[in-house]
């Protein structure tokens, strides 16, 4: 069976399975100081275009957001994203866990902005009882978003000039950077400009695990690996996530597999619109949401692996079709022959 319910259904991509097997029995340096992960932080910051970006790895996606936010914020701060952002919906309140409450905006499709956030923090000073509530201490937003929508250039500026004003950072969490980057046409050096800290999701993305936090002003937290180790962010065996990043930037993979992913999803996406089906939004990325009907769903059910999104109130799901690094040819031509014949 067909399954588009995740971008992280399969292992790795061959090439650093490759490298794993070949530097398996070299002996290197524990906690991130191997040859690797040094080759590794050095490519990032090439493709970053900062020369004293500081980077670092740890293995997912909650454990990164939980590591990088509980490190910016003070004891009485929170982090602002939009209602349907990650850190609000999806991560089993890890935030609010570390002590930090979520403060959350109107989403405008996955997207926030940012005229929201400075009407937001306006009223917040504004108010005389501020020093009494969570003060809003960072940005937190997922490029591209929950909905396979992305940020476009003038967007995260604008709303990088909002935190500035008020001295706190922005945050991007990149679990599907690749994808976002390759629907925009966006740089990764343009993209660096455009926050304080990012993150590079590899997990999916082509590796079995990680994420590469980047600081790209060389603006990470004092002593941000011991804060890193507090919260079980750190491998012994640091290696095995240099490697795989020192693969996937090495002869631009990873941007490769990010626009791999994107094609495969913009040929389902044509699938759904010739057969009738609308699509809840317009995501240029690898995630798309067709709108079906139960007798649709029941008709997939069996063949397809997807997710059901969003009940709607007219009977109807918003479903979540998501294509990966992965995705074969074969799946999509067997994909489109199912729809054909049943649909």
């Amino acid at each position: 069976m067909i399954s588009f319910t995740c971008d992280y259904n399969e292992g790795a991509h061959p090439q650093i399975l490759s490298r794993l097997m070949q530097t398996n029995m070299q002996q290197e340096a524990g906690y991130g100081d191997d040859i690797f992960s040094l080759s590794a932080k050095e490519k990032i910051r090439c493709a970053t275009g900062c020369e004293s970006a500081d980077v670092f790895f740890l293995t997912g996606g909650t454990q990164t957001n939980a590591t990088v936010i509980d490190s910016l914020l003070r004891p009485y701060e929170g982090v602002v994203a939009v209602e349907t952002g990650h850190v609000a919906v999806h991560e089993s309140g890890a935030i609010e866990a570390s002590g930090h409450k979520v403060i959350t905006l109107k989403s405008y499709g996955g997207k926030m902005r940012a005229e929201s956030l400075k009407q937001m923090l306006e009223n917040f000073y504004a108010d005389p009882s501020w020093q009494h509530m969570v003060l809003p201490g960072m940005v937190y937003l997922s490029y591209p978003t929950e909905y396979g929508t992305v940020y476009m250039r003038e967007e995260l500026q604008n709303i990088h000039s909002v935190c500035r004003s008020y001295n706190i950072p922005l945050y991007i969490d990149g679990a599907r950077l690749a994808y976002g980057l390759a629907a925009t046409g966006m740089s990764l050096s343009e993209f660096a400009t455009m926050c304080d800290v990012f993150y590079i999701g590899g997990t999916k993305v082509g590796a079995l695990c990680g994420e590469a936090v980047v600081f790209p002003q060389g603006n990470a937290p004092k002593h941000f690996f011991t804060l890193q180790k507090q919260h079980g962010a750190v491998m012994a065996k640091g290696r095995l996530l240099g490697i795989q990043f020192d693969t996937l930037f090495t002869d631009n993979l990873y941007l490769q597999l990010g626009k791999h992913g994107v094609d495969a999803a913009m040929r389902i996406k044509e699938m759904f619109l010739k057969k009738g089906i609308p699509m809840y939004i317009d995501s240029p990325t690898n995630q798309q949401f067709p709108i079906l009907t139960q007798e649709q769903i029941k008709q997939l059910e069996g063949r397809l692996l997807f997710e059901i999104w969003e009940k709607r109130p007219d009977g109807t799901a918003v479903c979540r079709f998501a294509t990966s690094w992965a995705t074969t040819e074969k799946q999509i031509k067997e994909t489109e022959e199912l729809l054909n014949n049943i649909i």
